[in-house]
């Protein structure tokens, strides 16, 4: 078993568990800008992907052109605490965003949910106001709480 196969599926569990990250962009010059998004993970046995529905700002949609590359990074009251860095590029297209959309819709709580419920998407995924950034992880890191606490726990890492 690879470093991959055990720590993408503990990635994903605890991502979905904390479902809010702060995901970080650098800017043309150089400097890290962070916000907090809500990205869906997918492991399928061998790779894992993201997306994260989000409005195609002119400052996000610069910094992705300049520097095509985001840090996600999850922290919850316990501790656990788990990162992606990210290979990041968008998704425009009808097909790609209405896909996104139903992944968002269908995906179980609590990261799944209705994207019709942010305003600016009230017209549905084929809106100019609605983009999907599509992440391909390059490095993975999972740390639980109880290390840090000294309760036990493993921390997992993984590269690409």
């Amino acid at each position: 078993m690879s470093a991959l196969d055990v720590t993408a599926p503990a990635f994903v569990e605890m991502a979905h568990r904390i479902v809010w990250c702060s995901v970080a962009t650098v800017d043309a010059e150089g400097r890290p800008w962070s916000r907090i998004l809500h990205p869906l993970w997918t492991w399928d046995g061998e790779a894992l992907t993201g997306i994260i529905a989000t409005g195609p700002t002119p400052i996000k949609r610069a910094h992705l052109e300049a520097h095509p590359y985001v840090s996600c990074t999850y922290w919850a009251p316990s501790h656990d605490t788990c990162t992606a860095e990210c290979a990041a590029d968008w998704a425009f297209d009808d097909a790609s965003c209405v896909a996104a959309w139903e992944a968002l819709k269908t995906a179980p709580a609590p990261v799944g949910y209705d994207p019709a419920i942010i305003p600016p998407w009230a017209d549905g995924p084929t809106s100019d106001a609605f983009a999907v950034l599509r992440l391909t992880p390059w490095r993975l890191r999972v740390f639980p709480g109880t290390v840090l606490l000294g309760q036990g726990g493993e921390v997992l890492t993984w590269s690409a």
